[in-house]
């Protein structure tokens, strides 16, 4: 009998989304909610596992990883693209990768959400009503404001609709955006100085790849209005977080909303925590019934083929 582990199942939900019942009779399954960091202590949790299924890029699996685990076989990664696996280094070591399609609507929905909440005081008056207040500020319309969105990709494209619905003026750019796009999706191509210049709210939305690292950093912080609110429900290494924390702490910009972290979990010391005018939710863009159901049933059905002899969504 194989032997599967279910790694940071932060949510403990994994054995809930999916009938594993199906493979009773061929695999062992054990479930890890807490994250390991310490690649030695985690090759010493899941030396002894053929198959082990991974959430996203929770844990990152690099060439270094896969090496101290000699008895894998098959790694299931939900989405059918991980930035923080090596898929190269996999193959070499004669291991299968397989994955699932990722519903995107929901990382969309999650950006709409932490807008909403910035321009409405969500937070701040949730807490301050339960405290005893009554109205502590004045919040945002969004009608004519700029929505400047970084990346008009399907996510991009989604965000981008939702504010037209508001009556908002939609604007967008990336390294290689086209007239064409924009103007199919009914929306300005700006430059990026522009964007960060002229926007009311900015939303990130590109692929994180070796281009967009540290693609927003200080100086585009810099050219945002004092009034302006930044989002990035993306990937945390795309911003420079140093510089949003300063730019925070300095109320250069009136607010930002981050899904996704430069390191994750978020380190309990982390200044973001420390940050008023910051809205921060644990990288539950993708946490959805819909995203889990679809991740979990698709682990099931690609481990079932695999041990029956059959690879279906392998990673290329």
């Amino acid at each position: 009998m194989k032997k599967l582990a279910i790694i940071d199942d932060y949510e403990n939900v994994a054995l809930e989304f999916a009938d594993w019942s199906t493979l009773d009779d061929d695999v062992e399954i054990t479930v890890f909610r807490d994250h390991l960091t310490n690649e030695y202590e985690l090759a010493e949790r899941l030396g002894d596992f053929e198959i082990i299924c991974i959430m996203r890029e929770r844990t990152p699996f690099p060439r270094s990883l896969f090496e101290k685990l000699p008895k894998l076989e098959h790694l299931y990664t939900s989405g059918m693209r991980n930035w923080s696996l090596d898929g190269k280094a996999a193959r070499d070591n004669g291991i299968v990768v397989t994955g699932t399609p990722t519903l995107n609507y929901p990382a969309a929905e999650h950006a709409w959400a932490l807008i909403l909440a910035l321009a409405k005081r969500i937070v701040t008056e949730d807490a301050a009503t339960r405290g005893g207040a009554f109205g502590i500020g004045v919040n945002l319309g969004l009608k004519d404001k700029v929505l400047g969105i970084v990346g008009l990709g399907k996510l991009g494209v989604q965000v981008a609709q939702v504010g037209k619905a508001f009556g908002m003026d939609v604007a967008a750019w990336s390294q290689n955006l086209t007239e064409e796009a924009c103007n199919e999706a009914g929306v300005r191509l700006v430059s990026k100085d522009e964007m960060f210049a002229g926007s009311d709210f900015i939303s990130v939305h590109v692929h994180l790849g070796t281009r967009n690292h540290s693609l927003i950093g200080a100086a585009e912080f810099a050219k945002m209005k004092r009034s302006a609110f930044f989002i990035n429900t993306a990937r945390g290494p795309i911003v420079d977080e140093l510089a949003l924390i300063e730019a925070l702490r300095a109320k250069k910009i009136a607010g930002a909303g981050l899904d996704v972290f430069e390191t994750e979990p978020l380190a309990a010391n982390s200044p973001l925590r420390q940050l008023p005018n910051l809205i921060l939710t644990p990288h539950q863009g993708y946490v959805t019934r819909e995203n889990f159901t679809n991740f979990f049933e698709g682990a099931v059905a690609n481990i079932r083929s695999w041990l029956d002899g059959k690879t279906v969504n392998e990673l290329p």
